[in-house]
C-alpha cells in the first residue's frame, strides 16, 4: 500500500497532474502522522495496510461531511474538489461491496456475534470492521445493523 502511494506521488508529479498530486500528499501526510503515533506506542513499522485503508475511509468520510457543508452554504466549487478528492482516495481503495453484499455481511456478523438487541451492535460493527476493513461503508453498514437488531 505504501508503494503505491508513493508510485501514485511520483507519477503525479510527472504527469503534473497538481490536484493528485495534492491529494496523495494529504494521504501521505495522514499516514506519517499515523506512524508516528504507532511508533511512540512501541510499533516501529507503523500502521497496517488494515489500518491504512480505515485512514482512507475516514479521509472519504471527512469529505463528505465537508461537500454537505458546503453544499449548504452554497459553495459548489469547494464541493466539486471535496468530490474529486474522495475519487482519487478511492483509487488506492480495494472495490466497494455492494448493497446486497453488505446487507450479506451484517447478516453474517450479528449471527457471529450472536447480536439479539441493539446494545450489542458495538460488537456487530467490530466483526465488521475486522472483516471488511476498506471494502465497506461503515455508515450504511451501521444503518443496515441497526435496522435487523431493532426489527
Amino acid at each position: 500500500m505504501r508503494s503505491r502511494l508513493n508510485d501514485a506521488l511520483k507519477a503525479a508529479m510527472k504527469a503534473k497532474e497538481v490536484h493528485t498530486l495534492s491529494t496523495v500528499r494529504l494521504i501521505l501526510a495522514a499516514l506519517k502522522d499515523r506512524d508516528i503515533a504507532a511508533r511512540s506506542k512501541g510499533n516501529q513499522d507503523g500502521i497496517s495496510d488494515d489500518d491504512i485503508l480505515g485512514m482512507l475511509q475516514s479521509m472519504i468520510k471527512q469529505r463528505h461531511d465537508s461537500i454537505e457543508m458546503y453544499e449548504k452554504g452554497g459553495r459548489t466549487e469547494l464541493a466539486e474538489q471535496e468530490a474529486s478528492e474522495i475519487d482519487i482516495i478511492r483509487e488506492f481503495m480495494p472495490e466497494q461491496m455492494s448493497d446486497d453484499d453488505v446487507d450479506a455481511a451484517v447478516t453474517g456478523a450479528i449471527a457471529e456475534a450472536e447480536a439479539m438487541s441493539l446494545k450489542e451492535m458495538g460488537k456487530v460493527m467490530a466483526v465488521l470492521k475486522e472483516k471488511f476493513a476498506g471494502s465497506m461503508d461503515f455508515s450504511a453498514a451501521s444503518a443496515k445493523v441497526k435496522e435487523k437488531l431493532s426489527g
